[in-house]
């Protein structure tokens, strides 16, 4: 049965160069989805391909 999903969101400014901007509009264009989108999408997999999370390699880092 198909369930409406209400997924948070919050608004924020970044800046990025005008380069990424025009690739990524492209991006989006061909694969038919929006900007915010394809933005939210390539953040979580990046976030999702790190080595570690950033707070582990900090505790590492301190009992070394």
């Amino acid at each position: 049965m198909f369930k409406v999903k209400k997924v948070d969101m919050v608004n924020k400014t970044f800046r990025l160069s005008t380069d990424l901007v025009k690739r990524l509009a492209v991006v989006a264009q061909d694969q038919g989805v929006s900007m915010n989108n394809l933005v939210g999408q390539c953040c979580e997999y990046a976030l999702n391909q790190m080595s570690k999370n950033p707070k582990e390699e900090f505790d590492e880092l301190q009992k070394s």
